[in-house]
């Protein structure tokens, strides 16, 4: 059985956390995130997600943090994730692609002001792209949360949080981390404080 250094794993984990911490421009984006997602609400808008495998299961569980609850009681916000319904995704990738799940979604439902946020760690992911160039159309705010380069979201992304990194995992845990962060400040700056 091979050994697996579970120690340098988490060591891995935490190297990047502290490369993003040191990125002021990252730190940056996370307020500015936060900030387009209060505007949003404010205006009686919505927030959007959409990623793919683990991804897809980030913007399920961020969707939850804000239309649920974060950290206290208080009204919920209009907050999705793109997949949940299992009878749409698969009509329209039968009917259509499944590069244009989250698009035509996106089509039908998106206004002006709106948020939206896809997740691919490699920036690439057609279906996320697509999402990204229809929310640009429809004049939402996208934010792109990917890995170290941004790929091809990186110019469709009015907020970029480009983990620096090309460890999948690696992306991934620190995606919830910024999504818990944004999450957090939305809630405390539209209801308050915590105890």
């Amino acid at each position: 059985m091979k050994n697996i250094n579970i120690q340098q794993i988490i060591e891995r984990s935490i190297a990047t956390k502290q490369q993003i911490i040191n990125d002021k421009t990252l730190m940056q984006t996370v307020q500015q995130i936060a900030d387009a997602i209060v505007d949003c609400y404010q205006k009686g808008g919505k927030v959007l997600f959409c990623g793919n495998g683990g991804s897809a299961a980030d913007a399920q569980h961020l969707a939850a943090e804000l239309s649920g609850r974060f950290y206290f009681d208080r009204p919920p916000l209009e907050a999705e994730a793109l997949h949940v319904n299992s009878s749409y995704v698969t009509a329209v990738a039968n009917d259509y692609s499944y590069n244009d799940i989250y698009s035509r979604y996106v089509k039908g439902v998106g206004k002006p002001g709106d948020v939206i946020i896809g997740f691919s760690t490699s920036g690439n992911s057609e279906n996320i792209v697509r999402a990204l160039q229809v929310a640009r159309e429809k004049k939402m705010v996208t934010v792109g949360m990917t890995g170290k380069t941004g790929g091809k979201m990186k110019e469709l992304s009015d907020f970029l949080l480009n983990v620096p990194s090309t460890d999948t995992p690696r992306v991934q845990e620190s995606h919830i981390m910024l999504g818990h962060i944004f999450c957090e400040i939305v809630e405390e700056t539209l209801f308050g404080t915590h105890d």
